[in-house]
């Protein structure tokens, strides 16, 4: 009996052993595409080449970062009860985070103030464009006449 329970933690351990090293042996491979981010890392006049190494390294850390941001992103858009990301949740995120907030909140737009509702819309811009011969304007159509246009 005894012999049979060392044999399954045995046979138990060593099947532990070979999934950590099935986890180790994973092959990791970046989401971003390697010949769009080595143009954008040659953006910079003073970098002349990039190894492969350094590029499939900024991929990886790329994609790490940007699910980091769009995971605490969606954490601030369910604290408010949303269910779309919007700029202000990025900000929100990105503000969370104190070495991302340093460079990405100079990077996203400023929240605009919020606009007062026009009262009617102006039909201006419907006005300004001149009208082919014989056409008439659909606002004519539902004006009530008036005793100078009979």
């Amino acid at each position: 009996m005894e012999d049979q329970e060392d044999r399954r933690q045995g046979q138990e351990e060593q099947g532990e052993e070979g999934e950590e090293e099935g986890e180790s042996s994973e092959v990791l491979r970046p989401s971003l595409p390697m010949g769009r981010v080595k143009k954008i890392v040659k953006l910079d006049r003073e970098i002349k080449k990039v190894n492969s190494e350094a590029l499939f390294l900024i991929s990886l850390s790329t994609d790490l970062f940007l699910r980091s941001l769009a995971s605490s992103a969606r954490d601030a858009a369910l604290l408010s009860k949303r269910r779309t990301i919007k700029l202000d949740h990025l900000r929100s995120a990105a503000c969370s985070h104190p070495p991302t907030s340093d460079f990405l909140l100079d990077s996203l737009p400023r929240p605009s103030p919020p606009s007062k509702p026009a009262a009617r819309p102006r039909p201006a811009a419907a006005s300004e464009k001149p009208l082919p011969p014989g056409a008439r304007r659909i606002d004519d159509f539902f004006r009530k006449p008036t005793a100078d246009s009979q």
